[in-house]
């Protein structure tokens, strides 16, 4: 099959969907499939076309404020002059699947909506309401939706009535990748948390930081970078604890994997998730979780390796957590086949839909 994956970011840049659709797309092309990822660059610094791992990535300049929308008509264009015999389309909260949905044509549609309801801020949460007329051309367009975790799917089938189309096929792990992992040497007493991702404010870092003057005997280490990062800094600043803040980013990915073996806690408490890849991979690495309910993340809250906190998220509701949780490594959540599946199961499931769309 010659399939055209769309996205609005893609490798390098970093983040769920950017995650998903390397693992699918690389994995597709292993496979024998003819995959292209087509997506943009609002920087344009990185190259226009590439092949990385077997897939051929096109990037269009996009106009993308606030690290949002990438608007790029340019997408539409390029699908009505190609030939695919399916288009997969990625993410509701960004217009790249809408232009997808536009130039489906003839051609099967598949589409992967990583929904939350709402913005991620209060201004694109206004623009969600006006938003959703256009939202409901791309589900009306989709022949199958593949949703990533029961959370999601019945946001999906509430909001756009489409059930029938619906599939929940998880997000994925590279199990073998959390096998033998090496852990970092600490010093004598030294506890560390740990937070993986963006840096928005909807993820919830700031209640991290808010939290480390009643957690004296913790150090937090963060991985990512975004938008919110200065006001972190800040905010770490003004509560006299910059000094046990370790900011990190641009790891290799062996150097991610032993950040997450090495903690002692993960935390993830964002508001707004269709999964929650990085809870994922701290469970398997061996690390306790907490995160905050309301979202595909409770769906990892089992009370003994995951704690979930309910909104608001206020400090002591996080250091009670924690404590909680202290010292309870464990192995036995990588058995936990409903929460855990490898990337290669995924693909498999994704591409016994795609090989059913070509019938």
């Amino acid at each position: 099959m010659k399939i055209a994956q769309i996205c609005p970011r893609y490798f390098p840049d970093i983040g769920g969907v950017e995650t998903h659709v390397k693992e699918i797309s690389e994995r597709l092309a292993k496979a024998g499939h003819d995959v292209e990822v087509i997506t943009t660059d609002p920087t344009g610094k990185l190259n226009r076309r590439d092949t990385i791992n077997g897939v051929e990535i096109i990037r269009f300049r996009s106009f993308a404020p606030g690290n949002a929308y990438y608007f790029a008509p340019q997408i539409y264009f390029y699908l009505k002059q190609h030939n695919y015999d399916v288009i997969h389309a990625h993410s509701y909260h960004a217009l790249p699947a809408l232009f997808a949905a536009l130039g489906k044509r003839e051609r099967r549609f598949v589409f992967t909506p990583h929904y939350h309801r709402s913005g991620h801020t209060a201004f694109r949460n206004l623009l969600h309401k006006p938003y959703r007329f256009l939202g409901k051309i791309i589900f009306s367009r989709a022949d199958i939706i593949i949703c990533v975790s029961e959370y999601e799917k019945k946001l999906v089938e509430s909001d756009f009535r489409v059930q029938g189309k619906t599939v929940k096929i998880p997000n994925g792990i590279n199990l073998k990748e959390f096998e033998n992992l090496k852990r970092q040497q600490k010093k004598d007493g030294e506890k560390i948390l740990l937070y993986v991702g963006r840096l928005e404010e909807y993820k919830g870092v700031q209640y991290i930081i808010q939290s480390l003057p009643e957690l004296r005997d913790f150090r937090l280490r963060v991985v990512g970078k975004g938008p919110y990062e200065e006001e972190l800094h800040e905010m770490a600043k003004d509560l006299a604890v910059s000094e046990r803040v370790e900011w990190l980013k641009n790891l290799s990915r062996r150097e991610l994997l032993e950040c997450y073996a090495s903690s002692d806690v993960f935390l993830m408490l964002s508001s707004h998730e269709a999964y929650g890849i990085t809870v994922a991979e701290a469970l398997a690495a061996g690390t306790p979780c907490v995160v905050a309910k309301g979202s595909a993340l409770e769906e990892f809250v089992d009370g003994e390796y995951c704690v979930g906190i309910e909104s608001p998220i206020i400090s002591n509701k996080i250091s009670k957590a924690i404590k909680a949780l202290e010292g309870n490594k464990h192995i036995a959540i990588l058995s936990k086949k409903q929460i855990l599946m490898d990337w290669n199961e995924v693909v498999e499931k994704i591409e016994s839909l795609l090989s059913q769309s070509d019938e």
